[in-house]
């Protein structure tokens, strides 16, 4: 089958310059290089990745939000790139994206119902009385009242506002909706409204997701296959259950470690990274992990490894991927020195009196 969506080979530089009357070229920030992946109709990709990779920049290149540098966005076999600017609004109405910050992407002037009568008017979709009408069901959708058609936003708390952003990017029926870290400024408990109210809308309308995000637990819980990106590319993509129980890529594991565990009495699962993220502007030759790869050999530091099959629908960027497996695994088999036993027994001893 076709996929909804096909990116391949997308690339995107910025040319960085300084200088406040005279400017000049600095050098050129590799903010998404060389990434592929595809979408089918109603399913949804996560991507994840620390703050910079390019996880944002990605997914507004997909919308044409911003023009690629290089690379294919195949949409329904059409190629994004290449289309006239009428078509491409056209298109739109199929493509729509929810920002992170509701309030700052929702226009203050704007009531609620005219907000969501704008993009059903643009695109011809209906007039007269049917926009009120319109507007009104696409409130109740997302859990709304329809009197809240004569408010503002600043009238609405920040989880209602996400819903007004899920709303408007309902409002021309579309097939493809990238999610910006849609809930990382809510509150937990409105985070996972939001995003029972999003799959509730994907099992009913056949929506497809591209899903942005920082928080682990909450990419797990709505993805069904998830990316992986450092420093512009992707170097890790699997399906959900497959990266979070048997990741295998360094970085990934690195970043699941990161996670933090509601288990006390649990062992630790840190894994030491040294250094910072590399600069956009000076990549590091070969692998652009190995910098901070407690794996790193001499291939990693000259050869760029290929995002390579591993598994059955799992790929990943990691020359010694399988290695690092087999290595890992051993030493997990190794049971802890004695005093880990003996602190975790005392923990033990402490849980049980606490439950009693």
């Amino acid at each position: 089958m076709t996929p909804l969506l096909a990116v391949e080979g997308l690339i995107k530089h910025f040319d960085s310059r300084r200088g406040v009357v005279i400017q000049r070229s600095v050098g050129t920030v590799r903010a998404v290089d060389d990434v592929s992946f595809h979408l089918s109709a109603g399913e949804t990709l996560g991507i994840v990745g620390e703050s910079g990779c390019g996880k944002s920049t990605t997914g507004r290149l997909v919308l044409r939000l911003i023009e690629a540098t290089a690379g294919t966005i195949r949409f329904e076999g059409r190629d994004v790139r290449t289309l006239s600017r009428g078509a491409l609004r056209a298109l739109r109405r199929d493509m729509q994206i929810i920002f992170q910050d509701p309030y700052a992407s929702l226009n203050p002037r704007l009531s609620v119902g005219d907000m969501l009568a704008e993009p059903l008017r643009l695109h011809g979709l209906a007039s007269g009385a049917d926009l009120r009408t319109r507007a009104e069901e696409l409130l109740t959708t997302v859990g709304l009242s329809a009197w809240h058609a004569l408010r503002y936003p600043h009238e609405f708390s920040g989880g209602q506002r996400q819903r007004l952003a899920v709303a408007r990017a309902l409002a021309t029926r579309p097939k493809l909706i990238v999610c910006d870290e849609p809930v990382s400024a809510l509150d937990v408990s409105i985070q996972a409204q939001v995003i029972n109210l999003l799959k509730d809308l994907q099992s009913r309308l056949g929506l497809a997701y591209i899903f942005i995000a920082h928080d682990l637990a909450v990419v797990r819980h709505i993805s069904d296959r998830v990316a992986v990106m450092y420093l512009g590319k992707i170097v890790e993509t699997a399906s959900t259950e497959q990266l979070f129980t048997a990741p295998r890529h360094p970085y990934t594991r690195a970043l699941l470690a990161a996670a933090p565990i509601a288990d006390p009495t649990g062992p630790a699962r840190r894994l030491p990274l040294e250094g910072d993220i590399p600069s956009p502007l000076n990549p590091p030759p070969g692998c652009r992990f190995h910098t901070r790869c407690p794996h790193a050999q001499a291939q990693c530091r000259s050869e760029a490894p290929p995002l390579r099959e591993i598994a059955p629908g799992h790929r990943a960027a990691c020359h010694f991927a399988e290695a690092i497996a087999a290595v890992e695994a051993a030493a997990e088999t190794v049971p802890p020195p004695p005093y880990m036993r003996r602190l975790t027994d005392y923990r033990r001893a402490v849980a049980a009196l606490a439950g009693r």
